[in-house]
């Protein structure tokens, strides 16, 4: 039998903050008891949560490729996005692997088979700090994403499939201008290049976009998949996506989708830097803005691993809320949405021991310690 007591800790249980003990038995959560005992890690008053659920993360693309044109070995960085993540204090995530672009050298055309080797051998092996999922990214306008898809559509590990659509002039780059600068920042294009891009991209939208979009939903009914539409911007887009069975409304743009997806009881996603940074790099509603209107239940750290973390305290702080309150949008919320919450998400008996403990600094947490299913990780 393998076993670990954490005694006085902040404990952040489901509807209540207590300070107590947390005793871990063979990887689950074993007993819960406020009050402290006399041995086992004492944590002289930090944060205990549990470990952070993570939906939409580019990040592995970002150790694949950390500058433009470059590839990294890809054995080596899925190891360093795994460490990443759980430094963090991320056990459970899916990583966002997008299938389709339009530039011919993207890693979204000819990486995404191997990231998602990579992935499915060291989950299956057993390399991984944390737990490892699949999120399949599908870009409407590539002509042959569906086909694509329907490859891993029975992967074991993949949980959640998004519906795309990067179209410059709607949805997320609505404001052509946001579209060019972050293209000629990113890729070092040209004015010129970007203006045959955009054209580029519009007939590809007309060709390809509504078949991918009608293949793809069919596909997420019969593999009984969680489907999330990508970047709504209006009512009409989260109409067809509750048509379609789409139970997550990723990265609405405007507060008007926003509200119209939690009408539906669609589970809205934003991303974690616009709460830290106060506000969309694409010119799009402020994340914090929803949070006020109580219309934000799902974060992702999108781009930057630990800002998943800062956003609990931040939304604590502006909002007034408990901690036990403001982390359910990236733990039980997440789990839930992909079909784990009976096992993960909160600090409850019989629970996998994900654990997360915290030492606040000016409101800056700093993770001690990270435990996925009772070991150490971080």
């Amino acid at each position: 039998m393998n076993e670990q007591v954490y005694t006085n800790y902040r404990l952040q249980l489901p509807d209540q903050e207590v300070v107590g003990t947390l005793v871990v038995r063979d990887g689950r959560i074993f007993d819960i008891q406020p009050g402290t005992v006399d041995h086992g890690i004492n944590g002289e008053g930090e944060y205990l949560l549990p470990g952070l659920i993570e939906l939409h993360t580019d990040n592995l693309e970002r150790c694949v490729s950390p500058r433009p044109g470059v590839r990294w070995p890809i054995e080596a960085a899925a190891t360093h996005h795994d460490r990443d993540l759980a430094a963090a204090g991320i056990t459970t995530v899916c990583d966002a692997i997008a299938v389709g672009d339009v530039t011919p050298r993207s890693l979204r055309i000819t990486e995404f088979e191997s990231m998602v080797g990579e992935i499915s051998k060291k989950q299956a092996k057993g390399d991984f700090s944390i737990d490892h999922r699949l999120h399949l990214r599908c870009e409407l306008g590539y002509e042959t994403v569906a086909d694509i898809v329907s490859e891993y559509a029975e992967h074991p590990l993949l949980s959640l499939i998004s519906l795309m659509d990067h179209t410059p002039g709607q949805r997320q780059f609505a404001q052509l201008e946001k579209f060019q600068e972050y293209y000629m920042g990113k890729h070092g294009m040209s004015e010129a290049e970007v203006e045959a891009f955009i054209r580029d991209r519009i007939a590809a939208q007309k060709a390809y976009a509504v078949k991918s979009r009608t293949a793809l939903v069919n596909l997420g009914t019969k593999h009984n998949l969680a489907m999330a539409s990508h970047d709504d911007a209006t009512v009409e887009h989260v109409q067809q996506a509750v048509e379609e069975g789409v139970t997550i409304s990723e990265f609405p743009t405007t507060l008007d989708a926003a509200k119209e997806a939690h009408q539906h009881q669609l589970k809205v996603l934003m991303g974690a830097p616009n709460l830290v940074l106060g506000g969309s790099h694409s010119g799009n509603v402020s994340a914090m803005e929803l949070a006020e209107y109580d219309l934000v239940d799902l974060i992702s750290s999108d781009y930057v691993p630990h800002s998943l973390l800062l956003s609990i305290f931040i939304v604590a702080q502006k909002l007034q809320k408990p901690v036990y309150e403001a982390m359910r949008p990236v733990t039980v919320n997440p789990a839930e949405a992909i079909g784990l919450g009976c096992d993960r998400g909160t600090l409850e008996v019989d629970k996998r021991a994900d654990l997360l403990i915290v030492q606040l600094e000016n409101n800056i947490p700093r993770p001690t310690r990270v435990i996925c299913q009772g070991k150490r990780v971080a």
